[in-house]
């Protein structure tokens, strides 16, 4: 009984709890009892239950005091659930010595720490009143929870195989990173069932959380991404940045914005923050991809009016605030409200920031008055298109002047004029200090054109302005009697800076290079020769140690035995002689001078001073023609009679003058500074044209209002039509108008402005024109290149026909390296008038000027006799076309039959003619059409007598007409009809054949020709006053003394 007693085995553990029961023990050294029982020490097993204890209270206490009414929402969280599983089992065993030993899975108290760690973070970030980041808590979460996982089911692993391979904790890591990762690389498996249980839902557990996470992060990162996140204020600390804050932000802005930011050496290093409400567009995320701009380029989803974006976009570090309105908005007096509103946010947040202001209506300059820079669009807008009318292309020479670039575009061009010109165009304007200069040091005490003469005769650099260091005011060409001082601060235009060029002397290479001192005929290299490479000029410098004292005397040689002496030019004195001056006549008015008898009461009704009313204010008041009394207002209807004249049309006012026609949607306050140049004081009064306002432009009225014997016709672009679906498509209606205007009046000078610059490329079009193609596929090369003048190489814009107001964004950004741009650019347009500056006008090279021959010598007669100094060159040349369809006019009479070549002789010639100039668009089918109407006479019914003759001759003298003669004819019989007359109408002169572009400050050595139009600026008139009419000069510096004092340029 015995044997058989101790033959049988042992109970299953189920039968064991007993023996538990009972304190029998020994069952516990089996192997499957590790996974109940653990060797826990006494002092162990103490502070474990201490700290089951606390753990404990604290759940209970916080579970009682967040308690709303539902006990079963307090018992059934999970942070409740764990404390009670890791906590009740010590607090039993004070009372169950047996169970000190028990198994109890402490490591899933990591995630009770977790729980903790989220909220310490929490009241953290409310403890020092910071926002709290949505991102930084999602990550924060993400790698506690991944962390926990993995912590979890090392110790676990580890537990559960001590009846197995007994794993150590660096195993148990391991196996858990490649069964996460999903490797599985199988050298360490789990073998128990209760380990393989456990793995599994450990994987269950974190593919139900693992993917919440990541989905929540990858959400958060989006949305921060199209919000831009924050400026390190770190980086804003140690880096320079500045803003620019925009309603909408588009990739042409951009672009603009980013090119001419960069162009400048000193600003590589600049951050750029881009502060928007709107989300990133597709194209401007694309760009902002590239290496080039990723790494200074930062876009910021928010808004200017909110303390927190600012705070973000770290406006209080900022070295700048651009500020830029949406001109592509409807209501544009919204705009500049919102851009008011910016303005203001940002002044409130930053006071010290300096601020750059884009606004679009003159009347609410006032309100941005605080601002350092403002750039009001159409005032420019509105002053260039008045000068353009003056001076041609003025706003093509303002847009070159504002723009960045090195004279590099089209120099791979094999057409003279577009190398010429564009090398022309890398001319800016820079400063320097006289002292510092080495251009003008040595003209200190001398005249401000003896110096600006002999600085540009020696180093081809041109010399506009200056300003004295106690005066904030630009004086643009002061005149002779200016005396130069060591402190003034000189402007010039030049093809680069002073401080970038080298200099040479020309003695030094006089013997290897003797024979450049020659003149070789027009082949002739010119003598100042600049060779533009990056960033750097080298100039060759004019031995000047013979020159006498008296300075240089420029003649032409006598020709042969003549006698006759040829007229020479006098020199540029050092200190300007008062009676030399009085003799140039600078003041008087020349149209006073030559009235005669039957003008003197006309003129009598003209005064000069300043405009009695002003739609806004902020600008400095303009010294104008004015009447003596004010007109009715009925009068003002051109095409309406009234009590006081009779007249319906503007022939019938019999105006001396060519008219000026604006064509514009409404009658808004910015055509004062269309008005304002046109009657300035300095132009005389025989040259004032008529300024007609046409607000609608059907054909009736344009006859009305005598298009066919206008000057310039003014097109401003549509408000109405700036909106558009398509961003391109603002410029759609002004673009066909215009064509519709050039191709009814071919010898009408048209003056456009358009919203985007790339629709210039739509004025004039002509499908077949292989010339205007040519043109493109050089401005696709030039875009290619990198220029940012891509499309001067537009003949309408080269020409001075059209321009974009978008253009002149780049003088906002340029004021950031060149505060004086936007005073200079006020100067010559006209809008402001300081106390002895002078202004923007023209001459024109006549026959009787050619005996002047270069541009040096014409700078000489210039300033030795009236003090204007040149700055560059309007040319007209004959376009060279090569033979193309679109050139090719083919006339009707060559395909006529042999017998009617006598009888229709005269008739042909004047076809040919007429037609030679509109180039037929589609000779071919003009061809097919006449053999078709031909056969088509010859196989008609037979009419008898005079009758068939007669209809034949109308068929064919209607298929002989041109598109030209009929688009003349539909004019001249609306004409007929309205009772007007057709005198002055010329439909076949336009300007096709012809190219004009224009050269800023070209070499000396130009030669000028025929028909030239230099641009100048004359000193101020007034500034020549005698004493005895101060009260005049008085009154111009009282009133505009008050703006003079102002820090902001307006």
């Amino acid at each position: 009984m015995v044997d058989l007693e101790s033959e049988v085995p042992p109970l299953p553990p189920r039968y064991r709890f007993r023996d538990l029961l009972l304190g029998d023990q020994g069952w516990q050294n089996d192997d499957r009892s590790h996974i109940f029982w653990v060797n826990r020490s006494l002092p162990l097993w103490g502070l474990q239950v201490s700290v089951a204890l606390i753990s404990l209270f604290e759940t209970i206490l916080l579970g009682y005091l967040s308690y709303k009414g539902n006990i079963w929402e307090q018992i059934l969280r999970v942070p409740f659930i764990l404390e009670i599983i890791n906590a009740v089992p010590f607090i039993i065993s004070i009372f169950w010595p047996s169970l000190r030993t028990l198994f109890v899975p402490v490591f899933l108290n990591c995630w009770l720490a977790k729980h903790a760690l989220e909220n310490m973070i929490n009241d953290l970030h409310r403890a020092i009143q910071r926002t709290q980041s949505a991102m930084f808590n999602q990550v924060l979460i993400l790698i506690s929870t991944l962390l926990c996982l993995i912590f979890t089911c090392i110790c676990g692993i580890q537990h559960l195989e001590r009846i197995g391979k007994k794993l150590n904790l660096f195993d148990s890591l391991y196996f858990c990173i490649v069964t996460f990762s999903t490797v599985g690389f199988g050298d360490v498996t789990p073998e128990t069932w209760s380990s393989k249980l456990f793995v599994v839902a450990m994987i269950c557990v974190a593919l139900v959380v693992l993917p919440i996470q990541f989905e929540q992060l990858a959400y958060l990162w989006m949305e921060r991404q199209k919000s831009g996140g924050n400026y390190s204020r770190h980086r804003a600390q140690t880096e320079k940045h500045v803003v620019l804050c925009v309603s909408s932000l588009k990739i042409d802005l951009l672009m603009d914005f980013l090119n001419e930011f960069y162009a400048h050496p000193r600003l590589q290093d600049y951050y750029v923050v881009i502060l928007c409400p709107t989300e990133m567009d597709v194209q401007v995320r694309r760009v902002l991809q590239i290496p080039m701009w990723s790494q200074r380029v930062i876009y910021l989803q928010g808004s200017a009016l909110k303390d927190q974006d600012l705070l973000r976009a770290k406006m209080d570090d900022a070295e700048a605030c651009f500020i830029l309105s949406s001109r592509c908005e409807v209501d544009r007096t919204s705009s500049d409200h919102q851009t008011i509103l910016r303005a203001w946010a940002v002044k409130d947040f930053a006071p010290n920031c300096p601020l750059y202001v884009q606004i679009l209506k003159p009347e609410n300059k006032f309100h941005i008055k605080f601002a350092d820079h403002v750039v009001c669009e159409e005032e420019f807008k509105y002053a260039m298109l008045a000068l353009n009318c003056i001076c041609p292309a003025t706003s093509t020479l303002i847009t070159l002047l504002v723009h960045t670039s090195r004279g590099q575009e089209g120099q791979q061009s094999p057409e003279q004029w577009q190398k010429m010109y564009g090398r022309c165009s890398g001319n800016e304007v820079y400063h320097i200090v006289l002292e510092e200069s080495t251009f003008f040091a040595e003209y200190e005490g001398k005249s401000f054109t003896y110096a600006s003469f002999h600085a540009h005769k020696k180093f081809g650099v041109c010399l506009i302005g200056v300003r004295r260091e106690d005066n904030k005011n630009i004086l643009l060409n002061p005149g002779p009697r200016y005396i130069m001082n060591a402190t003034d601060i000189c402007f010039y235009i030049n093809i680069t800076k002073e401080e970038n060029s080298a200099f040479k002397n020309q003695d030094q290479q006089r013997k290897s290079n003797i024979s450049r001192s020659f003149y070789h005929g027009p082949s002739r290299l010119p003598v100042h020769s600049i060779i533009a490479s990056m960033g750097t000029v080298a100039i060759d410098l004019q031995d000047t140690s013979c020159r006498s004292a008296s300075g240089p005397t420029l003649s032409l040689p006598s020709e042969g035995s003549k006698e006759i002496r040829r007229p020479s030019i006098a020199p540029v004195l050092e200190v300007a002689d008062t009676s030399s001056i009085q003799t140039c006549d600078l003041l008087s008015d020349q149209s006073e001078d030559e009235t005669t008898p039957d003008e003197i009461s006309s003129n009598l009704e003209y005064a000069k001073g300043y405009p009695p009313y002003s739609p806004y204010i902020g600008s400095s008041p303009t010294f104008c023609h004015l009447l003596h009394e004010k007109v009715p207002f009925c009068c003002l209807r051109l095409d309406k009679s009234c009590q006081h004249n009779y007249y319906e049309d503007a022939k019938a006012y019999g105006f001396k003058n060519k008219l000026i026609i604006v064509a514009a949607e409404t009658a808004g306050n910015g055509l004062y500074n269309f008005i304002v140049p046109l009657r300035a004081y300095y132009r005389p009064k025989k040259e004032l044209n008529p300024i007609v306002l046409l607000l609608d432009n059907p054909l009736d009225d344009l006859l009305r209002c005598g298009v066919t014997f206008a000057a310039n016709m003014v097109v401003v672009d549509k408000e109405s039509t700036m909106s558009a679906e398509e961003d391109y498509m603002a410029d759609a209606k002004t673009i066909v108008n215009v064509q519709t205007l050039f191709r009814l009046f071919s010898s009408l000078s048209i003056i456009t402005e358009l919203t985007h610059p790339a629709n210039m490329r739509f004025m004039q079009f002509r499908a077949k024109d292989c010339y205007s193609l040519a043109l493109s596929k050089l401005e696709k090369k030039e875009r290619e290149r990198g220029s940012n003048l891509a499309f001067m190489f537009r003949l309408p814009f080269a020409a001075g026909r059209v321009f974009s107001i978008s253009m002149l964004d780049t003088l906002l950004y340029q004021s950031f390296v060149k505060d004086y741009m936007i005073s200079i650019t006020r100067l010559l347009l006209g809008l402001d008038t300081t106390p002895g500056s002078g202004f923007l006008c023209s001459m024109k090279i006549t026959e009787e000027d050619l005996w002047i021959r270069t541009y040096a010598r014409l700078y000489q007669k210039l300033c030795s006799s009236t003090g204007d100094v040149p700055i560059g060159i309007y040319r007209t040349e004959t376009q060279k076309l090569t033979t193309s369809e679109s050139q090719i006019s083919i006339s009707v009479e060559e395909w006529e039959d042999t017998k009617d070549t006598k009888e229709q002789g005269h008739h042909r010639s004047n076809h040919r003619n007429s037609t030679s100039s509109d180039q037929s668009d589609h000779p071919l089918l003009r061809r097919k059409s006449m053999q078709w109407a031909r056969r088509l006479s010859r196989k008609g019914p037979k009419h008898s007598g005079k009758t068939a003759e007669k209809i034949t001759q109308q068929r064919l003298n209607l298929y002989r007409r041109s598109e030209r003669q009929e688009l003349a004819e539909l004019v001249k019989n609306r004409m007929k009809h309205l009772g007007l007359s057709t005198v002055g109408y010329d439909e076949m002169n336009d300007h096709q054949s012809t190219l004009s572009y224009i050269l800023i400050n070209p070499s000396p050595d130009t030669r000028l020709e025929l028909n030239d139009v230099v641009y100048l600026i004359r000193p101020d008139p007034l500034a020549y006053l005698p004493n005895s009419e101060p009260s005049r000069k008085n009154s111009i510096c009282n009133a505009t003394g008050q703006d003079s004092r102002e820090e902001t340029q307006l």
